[in-house]
Parts: C-alpha cells; sequence; structure tokens
C-alpha cells in the first residue's frame, strides 16, 4: 500500500503538495469511495482518479522508433531528448523512464525504454550478450577484395578501438551492397559502430538499428512506440508506486 500523496506524484499526475487538492475535488476514489485525504494509503488496483484506473501503476516497457535528432538523455543541455515523445504524465514518473543503452543523435531505429531499473541493468550488461543488428551506410563502397578481410576481423574479436585497451567482442558482418552493411554487436560502446569502421578505413554517413535481441521495429514509424508486456523478458517488475512492497 502506498499514501494516495506518494501515489499519485509517483505516476505522473501530479506533485505530493498538488494531491490534497485532487482529493479534496472529488476527483480520487479508494473502492468506489471519495479518498479521504493525501496520507490515506490503498493499493493502487483500489485507487480511480475521475473515474478511470492508475496509469500504468506496475512499471512501463516500451519499444521506441527513435528518429534522428534525438538524444537518450535527460540532461536538457545536451538538446531534444526521446522523453519528450512520451506523454506528459510518463515524463513526470518516479522511477523515471530510462532507456536501456543509448543511440547518439545521428542514429535512428530500436531504443527500449523501461522504468524497470533491473531490466535495464540485465539487458546492457555485457555478460548476457544481447545481440543488436545495425545497418551502416557507407561512405565509399567496400571492395570485394577487402570485404572478407574486414569481416575476419570484426569476428576475431581482436580489434582493439583507438584510447582503448580491451578488444572488442567478436561481431558478425554482412554486406548488404558495397555501401551497405549490417553489423552485429553484443556490447555497446561510443560510437561502437562508427569506430569499427573508421579502423578500417570507412566512414559511416548513415547508421540505424534494426533489432534488439529477438525484438525488431515491425511497422513502427519514427518517433511512435508499442508496449511490452513486463514479463516479455521474463524479469519480475520492480517494485513500483502501484506495487505492495514484500513482506
Amino acid at each position: 500500500m502506498r499514501r494516495l500523496d506518494q501515489l499519485l506524484a509517483n505516476l505522473g499526475y501530479c506533485s505530493r503538495s498538488e494531491a490534497r487538492d485532487w482529493i479534496d475535488s472529488g476527483a480520487v476514489t479508494v473502492r468506489g469511495e471519495p479518498a479521504d485525504g493525501p496520507s490515506q494509503k490503498a493499493h493502487a488496483t483500489d485507487v480511480r482518479v475521475e473515474g478511470e484506473p492508475l496509469d500504468h501503476p506496475d512499471g512501463l516497457i516500451l519499444l521506441l522508433h527513435k528518429p534522428l535528432g534525438l538524444v537518450c538523455s535527460h540532461e536538457l543541455r545536451e538538446g531534444p531528448n526521446v522523453y519528450s515523445l512520451l506523454p506528459p504524465r510518463w515524463q513526470r514518473r518516479n522511477p523515471v523512464i530510462t532507456s536501456i543503452g543509448r543511440l547518439d543523435k545521428d542514429t535512428s531505429g530500436l531504443i527500449l525504454l523501461t522504468d524497470q531499473s533491473a531490466l535495464v541493468h540485465r539487458l546492457t550488461s555485457p555478460k548476457h550478450k544481447v545481440p543488436k543488428i545495425y545497418r551502416a551506410t557507407l561512405a565509399a563502397a567496400i571492395p570485394p577484395a577487402r570485404v572478407a578481410e574486414i569481416t575476419t576481423l570484426f569476428a576475431a574479436g581482436t580489434l582493439v578501438l583507438p584510447e582503448e585497451k580491451t578488444p572488442c567482442a567478436p561481431a558478425g558482418l554482412n554486406m548488404i551492397s558495397p555501401r551497405e552493411a549490417e553489423l552485429t554487436l553484443t556490447e555497446g560502446r561510443y560510437h561502437q559502430v562508427r569506430r569499427m569502421f573508421a579502423c578500417v578505413g570507412y566512414e559511416v554517413v548513415a547508421l540505424h538499428r534494426s533489432r534488439f535481441g529477438d525484438l525488431d521495429l515491425g511497422d513502427l514509424k519514427p518517433g511512435t512506440w508499442r508496449e511490452l508486456p513486463l514479463d516479455f523478458f521474463n524479469l519480475p517488475a520492480v517494485p513500483s508506486a502501484g506495487a505492495t512492497p514484500p513482506a
């Protein structure tokens, strides 16, 4: 159970100080009865706001088609971010919705957003080796004679990026055309795809992530998302604003 003011604030409805006004207005009910006050404790499933159940009290997992020009940071000084695409209430949630890994502003494609911290850790941890597929467009074509060389280098797990000491994990290269390549990674280093191609003399001029594990974008348009069930990754939801803590 949670205090109503905490519950409403954590789910982005209002601030804790504003909760009394919401309750006094009769907008909040508990088990069909007007709420008593901000300090009243209740299960999220028993609470209604203007007759509607609470908005995703157990958490969110979103698969987003990230457009170009947006960052995956909450730092406003870094520019417009992917969270601005979400409903205002979701932007005010606590725990905050964050990205699982990042795509820079010049990279489009599949990104996962969630408020489930254990899922963020699980899917970004190198030990879980979640494959991610990127499609890179290169400034110049790779001659057929070099394709096998580069493929072997990327797959060997021996490529050391500039200013790093640890080699990249083995990566799979599949050439779609002389200037288009698919690269499968199981880690997520800073600007890794661009830096790997730079090491073999090729500039990436466009980059798109098409898959994350078993997930793909399907027919999602840039800037739109679809929800995934909380048990999609077989991971229990982190106790949230609406959950009852373990005894």
